[in-house]
């Protein structure tokens, strides 16, 4: 079977995250599994054109808002059995706000894959940007693909999109899964100073200037350093933020880093928190329990009050000043920590991208010989 998956980004994308990597995951199960999977995303300068990466073929082409157009007379192109797109027999369009609306273009099933809805992060496209991608997204998306199957990865995103229109009969939940911890890293020696630790990518949404407040806060009576992990736009603006707060020696923004440094990073950590406004599910959460750390976030964000069981292997609060108490109570309470900590740990047992993608696999094989 030749599977066609369409998302904004991938994983050499300076911006990828989460959503990406969860993709390719998938599409390494499927090519491991006698399928053949295309990857059609945007163009950048940190990865060529056209690339075979762990069996994937990617096919990279237009920017932020033309790789929309450029995929679209791709997928005509290959309905007529012309170009790299010919010959597809399903199709997995990623809504990251705004989906390719593959169903119209390609002629063949589809699926869409959905993290999260989008509400709450259009603002900071603009005023009229944001409008319209809201609109897409809310009104036009659900009318176009009223008829195909969704994918979503928690309980709370599946209850957004009902309330959107989507039939709920249609929405296939399917989580993230997890990459093993690797063999062999170093670990930083014990300080003394109490690190705490946020993954992400580094974006407005990701409110990690809340993550900094904390520190500010705590700085008084705690010996605490911020260790950010992640890229994005946003940097310089955090940067500034941290000395604005007086606390620039005391974040430190390591960028982009390898497997095994962030798994360093992640295992000298007491806490992982995760202010973010909006989480489809949180992968993140899933990657600090697998080394016993608890994570606090809000319960607003939807996807967190599914990857987080409040009380057990984390905590969720409501509001910027819930979140610096809770995080100097459990800094001060090493038993309760332990305790977060050791079912957090458990938990991470429970996910695997052999499980995802074999679930994935049995939804598009059912789409496709549907269709046949």
């Amino acid at each position: 079977m030749k599977i066609l998956f369409l998302c904004w980004r991938d994983t050499t994308h300076p911006q990828g995250g989460g959503s990406e990597r969860y993709l390719e995951r998938v599409g390494e199960y499927l090519v491991q599994h006698g399928h053949e999977v295309v990857y059609r995303t945007a163009a950048h300068d940190a990865a060529p054109r056209r690339q075979v990466r762990d069996g994937i073929r990617f096919s990279r082409a237009g920017g932020k808002f033309t790789v929309y157009s450029r995929a679209w007379l791709a997928l005509l192109a290959g309905r007529l059995g012309v170009g790299p797109l010919r010959g597809v027999d399903v199709v997995v369009d990623t809504q990251n706000g705004i989906p390719f609306f593959a169903r119209v273009f390609s002629g063949r099933p589809t699926v869409l894959l959905t993290h999260h809805c989008h509400r709450e992060q259009w603002p900071v496209a603009g005023p009229v940007l944001s409008r319209v991608g809201w609109f897409l997204e809310r009104r036009v998306a659900p009318r176009v693909y009223r008829s195909s199957p969704y994918v979503t990865v928690s309980e709370s995103s599946a209850g957004e999109l009902v309330e959107l229109g989507v039939n709920a009969e249609a929405i296939r939940i399917i989580r993230s899964g997890i990459d093993p911890v690797p063999v062999d890293f170093a670990r930083y020696p014990d300080s003394g100073t109490t690190h705490l630790v946020t993954l992400s990518r580094l974006v407005p949404h990701k409110q990690i200037e809340h993550a900094m407040d904390v520190i500010a806060a705590l700085l008084p009576t705690h010996d605490v350093v911020l260790d950010v992990i992640g890229s994005g736009w946003w940097e310089q603006q955090l940067r500034d933020y941290a000395v604005s707060l007086g606390v620039g020696d005391r974040v430190i923004l390591h960028g982009q880093v390898s497997e095994e440094h962030k798994h360093a990073l992640l295992a000298r950590a007491t806490l992982h928190l995760m202010p973010s406004r909006k989480e489809g599910w949180g992968l993140a959460v899933i990657e600090a329990a697998q080394h016993g750390v608890p994570t606090l976030g809000y319960r607003s964000s939807a996807g967190l009050n599914d990857s987080v069981i409040d009380g057990v292997t984390g905590v969720l609060v409501d509001d910027k000043a819930a979140l610096i108490r809770a995080t100097a109570d459990l800094i001060d309470d090493g038993p309760g920590r332990s305790r977060l900590g050791a079912a957090a740990e458990r938990r991470a047992t429970e996910f695997s991208w052999e499980f995802t993608g074999e679930q994935f696999a049995e939804l598009l094989n059912h789409v496709a010989g549907r269709r046949r």
